[in-house]
């Protein structure tokens, strides 16, 4: 009976952790893989669905990069991964790209910008979405390629984008800074 009980109570406070590790993601809307459709989703070579929903992107500090059409399910993917990571103990963060680059603003204004950087590294995965809806400005770029260099093999990083990598210049309006971004990614 103890024996019982004990386990019933590991299992709600692992449930309990997985709740919590959700809500602190911030993700907008859980979405799982139940009844995705991967049929419009081209891999890269090498990498499969089953590469993808191992999560062993995580383990290995890879990154995803989800890049297409409007409407195409990206955000929805990137979503149903992070609740999934959550769901295996990993701690996420899901942000809009340009809330996340208007907070690290502000921090930096208040001069608190290492604290949040410092909180930002602690996590195991990070979602950037709609990367390219809305161009930056220069201290903007500067702060989320801070974020990008900080993860390079260190965390995995999500970004979702309707932009093909050829016209991130538009977004980040520096040559360098866009190609030194893509490098890390």
């Amino acid at each position: 009976y103890l024996t019982d009980v004990l386990n019933l109570m590991a299992k709600q406070r692992e449930a309990q952790k997985v709740q919590r590790l959700i809500r602190q993601a911030k993700i907008p809307v859980i979405k799982t893989f139940e009844g995705y459709q991967f049929d419009p989703i081209t891999f890269p070579p090498g990498f499969s669905k089953e590469d993808l929903l191992s999560l062993n992107f995580i383990e290995q500090k890879q990154n995803i990069l989800c890049i297409g059409a409007v409407g195409t399910g990206k955000t929805y993917l990137a979503t149903a991964l992070a609740v999934k990571a959550c769901s295996k103990g990993k701690k996420a963060k899901f942000y809009r790209a340009n809330d996340l680059c208007t907070e690290l603003v502000e921090k930096h204004r208040l001069g608190n910008l290492p604290k949040s950087l410092k909180q930002l590294e602690k996590l195991d995965l990070i979602i950037l979405d709609e990367v390219g809806y809305i161009p930056f400005d220069k201290l903007s770029s500067q702060l989320l390629f801070n974020v990008i260099a900080n993860s390079y093999e260190k965390q995995s990083v999500i970004i979702t984008s309707n932009l093909e990598f050829g016209r991130w210049n538009d977004i980040f309006r520096d040559d360098r800074l866009t190609a030194a971004l893509i490098d890390r990614l």
